[in-house]
């Protein structure tokens, strides 16, 4: 999701550049033996430099989403990758050193565990301490950038509002120099008229012209709604149309915004990617965000096309990518009104669980309690008790 256009596209465009049809490569073993020792709690096997925390926060809101309780160790992991100022890196090898100048921290990586740890609950001081830090690096326009400092892009600004509303902030209380969030979210905005009706741009270019993003367009919608990266499909959703009605706020933004995304999908129920040297090919992690998407602004029905194209078509993919790509599909089948335990029949949380540690045990499903149903068992064994005795004595006569 969002954090794609930046430096984790450089793990995963190694492996496809220049291959029509990428290999799909067997995680289920581990990391080779000539791979370094990945960390205890770490989900995924690939080296975890650009995506270590984006994938561990995907992993545990997905499995969130679905009931299942992480690994302790999996969120111990999360929890240790942060930073004295509260912002989090892509990857820190060694947690217990203190972060310096030269560790590259981002919004991504700290907005996305916000999302995942306010989502477990517990975790107040971590997520209070990364808010404040997104909030002391929020750009003069009301966005962030990818790094601090840098200008503001739509994907970054989505991801930031999606852990502002986690924590129970409204985003567009959230100001600077006057501007929130959504004031920056809208100036990426496409107009009604032209190519790309109703997208959002990543950035404007050289010459501050705005082209239309897939990837952008889908975080936008999300994150125009005042949501993060897993919600509910919108029960009272309506064919999105696009619509040009003066200055658009926010809900008029992300209507057109998932206009523009049903059109991408109608014909071949995919969105697409093309990488230099290469034909373009299916995009299954922005497809993925594109059902996400539709069914949180039009409702699940409208999400159906790209749904059915992901279940039919989605596995290697999601095998080659990892945790990530497994939440991505959990995020887009719950969504969308689908069972993640049986997409297209293959039981994505279990394959979730498997790239990580074993999740906690399930929680009891009575409802009256652990303690109760000990209580019983101890009351039984007294009952026994007195049974047992009885007999005794009346052998005994």
């Amino acid at each position: 999701m969002n954090f794609r256009r930046s430096a984790a596209a450089l793990a995963a465009a190694v492996a496809v550049i220049g291959s029509a049809a990428p290999a799909v490569a067997d995680t289920s073993a581990g990391p080779s033996p000539s791979s370094p020792a990945l960390p205890a709690g770490l989900y995924g096997t690939t080296d975890p430099q650009y995506d270590g925390v984006w994938r561990q926060s995907l992993a545990l809101l997905a499995q969130h989403t679905v009931e299942v309780r992480p690994a302790a160790k999996a969120v111990d992991w999360l929890t240790g990758q942060q930073c004295a100022d509260g912002s989090f890196a892509p990857f820190r090898a060694e947690p217990g050193k203190a972060c310096d100048a030269k560790l590259m921290v981002d919004t991504n990586s700290t907005a996305a565990a916000v999302q995942a740890l306010a989502a477990l609950g517990g975790h107040d001081t971590v997520t209070g301490k990364a808010v404040s830090w997104l909030k002391s690096v929020q750009n003069k326009d009301g966005g962030w950038g990818y790094t601090p400092g840098g200008p503001s892009d739509t994907n970054s600004t989505s991801v930031v509002i999606g852990a502002l509303a986690a924590v129970g902030q409204k985003p567009e209380s959230v100001v600077k120099d006057g501007k929130s969030p959504y004031d920056a979210l809208l100036t990426f905005a496409l107009p009604c008229s032209g190519d790309g009706a109703g997208a959002f741009a990543y950035q404007p270019d050289k010459k501050g012209e705005l082209a239309a993003n897939a990837d952008a367009t889908a975080a936008a919608v999300v994150a125009a709604l005042g949501q993060g990266m897993a919600p509910k499909g919108n029960a009272k959703g309506a064919e999105a149309r696009c619509e040009d009605s003066g200055k658009p706020g926010p809900d008029r933004a992300a209507a057109n915004g998932a206009s523009y995304l049903a059109q991408a999908v109608a014909k071949d129920g995919h969105l697409t990617s093309s990488l230099p040297g290469s034909t373009d090919q299916p995009d299954f992690g922005n497809t993925a965000d594109a059902v996400v998407a539709l069914a949180a602004q039009s409702g699940p029905a409208q999400a159906q096309k790209p749904l059915k194209w992901l279940e039919k078509n989605s596995e290697a993919w999601a095998k080659q990518s990892g945790p990530a790509a497994y939440a991505q599909l959990v995020f887009a089948a719950r969504a969308a009104g689908a069972d993640p335990r049986d997409f297209g029949g293959v039981d994505l949380v279990e394959r979730l669980n498997a790239t990580g540690p074993a999740p906690q045990a399930a929680k009891s499903d009575s409802p009256f309690g652990v303690w109760w149903t000990v209580g019983v068992f101890l009351v039984a064994g007294v009952g026994i008790g007195f049974l047992l005795s009885g007999r005794k004595k009346q052998g005994q006569s």
